[in-house]
């Protein structure tokens, strides 16, 4: 589903959601899967996520309960994964991915996961959107997560 093969390249901190003490919040800028976040630990010798220390275990699990919520209550989905592969970006980070059995439209615009009951990788990278249209699942996920850490 090719929205716009001419897509300029995004800078991951665009995207930032919110900073925690221990994590990073990103909008992961590849949206075929509405709601894909990724959690990026912010120790800079962090590499592999069962090394993480207990500080930072409690804190992930607490952000990532709370992100769940927040996109359960935004979009729905039917089922989440989470990814931790490491395989390009060698620092720890974990994929929250939201997956969807039937198409989703937000704010006009239609998504729909093509691999649905299967790996969700390889994804669509050809699914492209503006910064723009990346900026307002940000905005909402924003809210939606204040609201829930109230």
């Amino acid at each position: 589903m090719v929205r716009n093969s001419m897509a300029a390249k995004i800078d991951y901190k665009d995207l930032l959601i919110k900073d925690y003490e221990h994590w990073a919040l990103y909008l992961n800028e590849y949206q075929c899967y509405l709601g894909r976040v990724c959690l990026t630990a912010k120790r800079e010798d962090a590499k592999d996520f069962i090394d993480i220390t207990e500080a930072e275990q409690k804190e992930f699990f607490n952000i990532a309960q709370t992100v769940k919520r927040a996109l359960y209550k935004l979009f729905q989905p039917d089922l989440m994964n989470t990814a931790a592969l490491g395989n390009v970006y060698a620092h720890c980070h974990v994929h929250l991915i939201p997956r969807y059995a039937t198409e989703r439209v937000f704010k006009g615009i239609t998504f729909k996961d093509s691999r649905w009951g299967s790996n969700y990788a390889p994804y669509d990278r050809g699914f492209i959107l503006t910064l723009e249209e990346l900026n307002v699942i940000k905005e909402a996920l924003s809210l939606a997560l204040s609201e829930e850490e109230t």
